[in-house]
């Protein structure tokens, strides 16, 4: 019996070390199926392992998994043929880091591979606008260009596979369904547990996004026929609610939440419960505090549910 050569060895070993990673992916086991990945790629920088250890590094949401996501993720699109969802990733983290010309480098390689690449297109029309305006962007355009994310298949994200088999059976096929639901709707549904709902949420708050936000953005939409809204108007005008959060002075933070939910005005604004905007990522008590002194200020609260 011959032996195998020592060329064949580290590849066996580390088509076995995927193998488990994959198996740690199933199980839920983030934390297991990076270990397996990142032993993977010491034997060998092959751009699939890696890209799938750049995902997991990514959504794990710690600074120095971000750093090593983003590291990957360029050594994966310099390799050849690098596979699209590896630009449009890097795009999206050079786009958060304000290195808008990275990014769009990014869009256009992946528009040369493929050129019917919706995603992508509206990504790069996006980029090109907010580079038009001298302007600060107002909030109502910074939801706009997260709005290439919605049209994302749910399959497309790390999700255990309960999470994912409900989900389809629930008929939530995008980013964009999945934002139209309420916590309270997917533990309604039969077999969606805790642990589902936990592993869902921080999914979409390592996105930006909260569940709910969806059904936030289309009660903003339709305000008009609102009856709260139209109570708001007899109590206190239609002009003061028509102000437009852009022109007040708010902080950073508190315009970036304003803008992951589709608030335009102060009417908008006035339309949202405390619980909608905590749900926002990297919002705190400080800028929750912030937004209600708006309100204050022109005799208005928060909505609370009843």
């Amino acid at each position: 019996m011959t032996n195998p050569t020592p060329n064949t060895q580290p590849q066996e070993a580390m088509i076995v070390l995927i193998r488990k990673a994959e198996v740690f992916e199933l199980d839920g086991d983030r934390d297991g199926a990076i270990t397996a990945y990142r032993a993977a790629i010491e034997i060998e920088r092959d751009a699939g392992p890696m890209l799938r250890l750049a995902v997991h590094l990514e959504l794990r949401g710690d600074r120095d998994d971000a750093a090593s996501a983003l590291a990957l993720y360029e050594e994966v699109a310099h390799s050849p043929n690098p596979p699209l969802n590896a630009l449009f990733n890097l795009a999206v983290l050079f786009e958060d880091r304000g290195e808008i010309r990275r990014a769009k480098r990014c869009l256009r390689k992946i528009l040369e591979a493929d050129s019917t690449h919706k995603r992508a297109k509206l990504f790069l029309r996006n980029l090109d606008e907010d580079e038009s305006h001298i302007e600060e962007v107002e909030p109502s355009h910074k939801e706009r260009r997260h709005s290439a994310l919605l049209d994302t298949p749910v399959t497309d994200f790390e999700l255990s596979l309960r999470a994912r088999n409900c989900l389809k059976k629930m008929n939530i096929r995008t980013l964009g369904d999945l934002l139209k639901i309420s916590e309270a709707e997917l533990l309604s549904y039969r077999n969606f547990g805790e642990t589902s709902l936990v592993e869902i949420k921080k999914m979409l708050s390592d996105k930006g996004f909260s569940l709910g936000q969806g059904v936030i953005q289309t009660r903003v939409a339709t305000g008009g026929s609102d009856p709260y809204f139209l109570s708001l108007v007899e109590k206190v005008g239609a002009e003061l609610l028509e102000v437009r959060l852009a022109s007040l002075n708010l902080s950073v933070r508190a315009r970036r939440a304003t803008a992951t939910l589709g608030l335009n005005s102060v009417g908008d604004l006035a339309t949202c419960t405390e619980a909608e905007l905590l749900g926002v990522k990297n919002f705190g008590s400080t800028s929750l505090d912030e937004l209600k002194a708006v309100l204050t200020d022109r005799g208005l609260a928060l909505r609370i549910l009843e």
